[in-house]
């Protein structure tokens, strides 16, 4: 490799040849890290944000509290409730690990 100016042509080429060098190689060591054909007995789960979008209806966006909020960080007024984000994010591990267990 190449040591210069990053926008020296020849850097950028014996770069580059560098890493399509490593790429093949890497490739080469692993050739059937993926299969060939999806296995139909795999099931995939979406969450429930992940289903309300692929079923196209959009969660309602309330711009007038986004705007709020902004405007309270903006003036130094916003609150952080540490008790609500704790108690929201024990919900949301419970409800992940609930899901792993089934």
């Amino acid at each position: 490799m190449k040591i210069g100016h990053p926008a020296d042509p020849t850097v950028l080429a014996s770069s580059s040849a560098g890493i399509a060098a490593a790429t093949e190689a890497t490739t080469a060591a692993i050739p059937s890290a993926l299969p060939a054909v999806a296995d139909p007995s795999i099931k995939v789960e979406l969450s429930n944000a992940a289903s309300l979008m692929s079923a196209g209806s959009v969660p309602e966006f309330d711009a007038a509290k986004v705007s709020r909020i902004a405007q309270a960080i903006a003036d130094g007024s916003f609150k952080v409730n540490p008790d609500v984000i704790a108690d929201r994010l024990l919900a949301n591990a419970q409800e992940l690990l609930s899901k792993g267990l089934r």
